[in-house]
């Protein structure tokens, strides 16, 4: 039985959806009747603390936790969120309550071996309460104490042979989306560069060393399915050079109504006829399509790849073959400055392993960032303070009109001596002369 009453709490259960509420008290029932006979490592009220320590923050609208400072594994800098409550005495379970980060599969791909081992751990030496997933992607292990951190990670790592993710001022977990091991618009092998880039850089990994927090993040496609270009400050995103490949016999069944728009994603609901001009080429942001009564056609060179057309006409319409991504830089959430969108930086890039060529990319970013960056800015708040154009400099990435955010205007333009052929010195020289004379 519940110690501690939650009417503010029982609301969140009234809705249409799932609470994590019902989550939280159905852990609290499973460690109260302890029906595996587990020699559980930390209180077994933990979970109905955690609902009490809630409702009191419910109650004085404000919260009753403190972050600890530094508390971790040894070795690492990240992974472990340190998390104290400061009613210890009214809520012992969670005097102390820690969040793990574990490092995520590649696109997220699981066994179930592999999940009841984890689960075991963490109902054992834990709260048993779990996060699939955190907003960056890792597995988020809710609540344990102190002592058991060390436990947990040997456990992780000789059991699961998996390892912590990312915390604090370093790089974090990065994240794919399914890429070409489920979706046919996959421009390149995101699960494996997600993996190899993990591989490649566990020291900024595990031994925060930045300004703040640095995200990584690979879309296969333009659809986003993991949101890179407005969640990360280092966006993979894939995108193709060719033209779309279009099958006309395809595009007029769809418009004689035989194929179903959207892949049949609206079966539930009567949208009505299907209107090729409505629906796709009027919507085209870029205006570069044409159906002329018989036949589409796409001015590739216009085209700003948004696959809306192609999400509607899965049948008819497909990625080109020159495959590669492009990197957008500077994402994040409104902390501090604003929310930003990445910026592009690089409009098309190979993606083979051992993708040297986007490793430097990250790499002299990274040299610019640690050196002119503020502590806790991201480098999308550094690319707005010190300017994109800078970071071109420091990329070696020469400007183009796809860097253009909007038309300037500041009427002066001031380059540098090595930007003008022969230099100012020469140019002076000769101006100095003239006026002597």
């Amino acid at each position: 039985m519940a110690k501690h009453a939650t009417p503010l709490l029982d609301q969140l259960e009234s809705g249409p959806w799932p609470s994590f509420v019902s989550d939280i008290k159905q852990e609290a029932e499973i460690r109260a009747a302890n029906p595996r006979g587990l020699d559980y490592q930390i209180p077994a009220e933990a979970p109905d603390d955690l609902l009490g320590v809630l409702e009191l923050s419910y109650e004085d609208k404000e919260t009753h936790w403190k972050h600890g400072g530094i508390v971790g594994v040894f070795g690492y800098g990240g992974g472990v969120i340190g998390r104290y409550c400061d009613q210890p005495e009214k809520f012992p379970g969670i005097a102390h309550f820690h969040t793990m980060r574990v490092a995520q599969p590649a696109a997220k791909f699981y066994n179930t071996a592999f999940l009841r081992e984890l689960c075991d751990i963490w109902d054992l030496r834990g709260s048993g309460i779990t996060n699939m997933h955190g907003s960056t992607g890792d597995i988020v292990l809710l609540g344990t104490q102190t002592p058991q951190l060390e436990e947990v990670f040997h456990d992780l790592t000789h059991k699961l042979k998996n390892d912590l993710g990312g915390s604090g001022s370093n790089l974090r977990t990065p994240e794919a989306c399914l890429g070409q091991a489920r979706c046919e618009y996959a421009c390149y092998n995101t699960q494996d560069m997600c993996y190899q880039l993990t591989m490649d850089y566990q020291d900024e990994l595990h031994r925060p060393a930045f300004p703040y927090k640095f995200k990584f993040k690979f879309d296969g496609c333009p659809n986003g399915c993991v949101c890179a270009m407005a969640r990360s400050d280092f966006a993979v995103v894939g995108t193709w050079k060719d033209d779309i490949k279009i099958d006309q016999e395809a595009v007029k069944a769809y418009v004689s109504g035989e194929f179903k728009p959207n892949a049949g994603a609206h079966a539930g609901r009567d949208w009505g006829k299907f209107d090729i001009q409505s629906e796709v080429i009027d919507r085209c942001p870029s205006k570069c399509m044409n159906w002329d009564g018989s036949r589409l056609s796409i001015r590739t060179a216009d085209c700003v790849r948004c696959m809306h057309c192609i999400n509607t006409m899965p049948r008819a319409l497909h990625i080109g073959d020159e495959r590669g991504a492009s990197i957008l830089v500077g994402a994040k959430a409104p902390v501090v400055d604003g929310a930003q969108m990445g910026s592009l930086l690089v409009p098309f890039i190979s993606c083979e392993a051992p993708y040297t060529e986007i490793k430097e990319v990250i790499e002299k970013i990274w040299d610019w960032w640690m050196e002119e960056g503020k502590n806790r800015e991201r480098v999308g708040e550094t690319m707005k303070r010190l300017s994109f154009q800078k970071l071109l400099e420091v990329t070696n990435i020469p400007a183009g009109p796809y860097h253009v955010k909007e038309p300037r205007s500041n009427p002066y333009i001031f380059f540098k001596e090595e930007e003008v052929p022969g230099g100012w010195s020469r140019d002076l020289a000769e101006f100095r002369k003239r006026h002597q004379r």
